[in-house]
């Protein structure tokens, strides 16, 4: 195989963060929550766009609440947003009170055992500890089930007194709005409502404030929808697109028709083929899966694309740690003479559909965002 044409500087791959997409879309969610009030979801560092980033951003919006998954994330987000309430998804795991306590945390208790700990604590330090309780109404993933809240439910005043704050659940099936696991969570919810009257509680994801609203609930969680990614399946997103991630191209090669790209030699090229060689492989999220030649999709998606300078350029074969080559041959050489970045998702791919070409969601593409981005804000 032959090389020639060029090399550019230093090799890397960046993300562009566009803030003001994501402010819009923390104010979309709002309008459609009605009534109730909604939160963010902030785990997983902002669901990969940087916490740093997205908290201040949020924060100056209006959003004066945060769900995290675990104590350690909501100590960040205790120094970026030092007067907002912040929601522990895990709860409180054994070891995890101290940090709880000291960052002024939130847990959502979701077991039997989590309940009967944290009461402890109340009574050791004699005075509310403010938490909140998680029922589980068909995840099958955390929290209480019916019954067991049922019982919990009998001394709710009691648990007022003792710092009961919020009530929550979580649906399954949100993003497919005929599932008739929708209704029947929604029922449930009803139901958890009328057991702890009086208490705040939150059912909405993004899926369901775009779907149902807040589902009666008084405070909403929208997510993915935050971040530009798709919440419904089968209709318009209505979010803007917060991301926008490139690789850089390192060199540019030739090669000739019959030859093979890449691990495994899956892709055979059938023309002489202009090869982008880019910084940017699975180490940085960009899914082996993308390319051809592996076993792991079966979406009936080709393969993945990108686009340089508005010029669509499919992936060849594998793509590897840190490379990922393109197919660049139909871009001019003026274009590719001063081009140097080629989009993987943003504004000219969504991150649904370059997740979809991987057999992947948007949810674990973003998530999955390595370290080695320069990443730059557009405010």
């Amino acid at each position: 195989m032959s090389a020639s044409g060029r090399t550019s500087g230093p090799a890397s791959g960046r993300l562009t963060v566009d803030l003001s997409a994501l402010t819009d879309n923390f104010r979309l969610m709002q309008t459609c929550s009605g009534t109730a009030k909604a939160a963010a979801v902030v785990k997983a560092d902002a669901y990969g766009l940087g916490v740093d980033l997205a908290v201040p951003t949020l924060t100056a919006t209006g959003c004066d609440m945060f769900f995290v998954a675990q104590a350690e994330e909501g100590i960040i987000v205790r120094k970026l947003a030092p007067s907002a309430r912040i929601f522990v998804i895990y709860g409180a795991p054994k070891g995890s009170e101290d940090a709880l306590l000291e960052h002024r945390m939130i847990p959502l208790l979701c077991s039997p055992e989590q309940i009967e700990r944290w009461g402890k604590l109340i009574r050791t330090k004699a005075r509310p500890l403010p938490y909140g309780i998680h029922v589980d109404t068909g995840m099958n993933r955390t929290g209480l089930t019916i019954d067991e809240a049922r019982l919990i439910g009998m001394h709710a005043d009691v648990l007022k007194v003792s710092g009961l704050c919020h009530v929550m659940t979580h649906p399954a099936c949100a993003d497919d709005p005929d599932h008739p696991m929708n209704g029947r969570q929604r029922e449930s919810f009803q139901q958890v409502r009328t057991i702890f009257s009086g208490i705040e509680s939150a059912y909405a994801n993004s899926a369901a404030i775009l779907t149902t609203g807040a589902s009666g609930g008084e405070i909403t969680r929208p997510g993915i929808a935050l971040y530009g990614g798709e919440a419904v399946n089968g209709i318009a997103n209505p979010v803007k697109p917060v991301v926008t991630a490139e690789t850089r191209i390192i060199h540019i090669r030739y090669a000739k028709a019959g030859e093979t790209v890449s691990y495994g030699a899956t892709e055979t090229l059938t023309r002489d083929t202009k090869i982008a060689v880019c910084a940017t492989g699975y180490a940085d999220g960009y899914h082996r899966a993308s390319g051809n030649g592996t076993a792991l999709r079966k979406t009936g998606i080709d393969k993945a694309s990108g686009v340089l300078a508005g010029h669509r350029v499919p992936v060849l074969g594998r793509v590897t740690m840190d490379f990922t080559m393109f197919d660049v041959t139909d871009v001019p050489d003026v274009v590719l003479d001063t081009s140097e970045w080629i989009e993987l998702f943003g504004k000219n791919i969504a991150v649904d559909d370059a997740a979809r070409a991987a057999g992947t969601i948007g949810y674990e593409l973003l998530t999955s965002l390595g370290r080695r981005y320069h990443r730059q804000v557009v405010e």
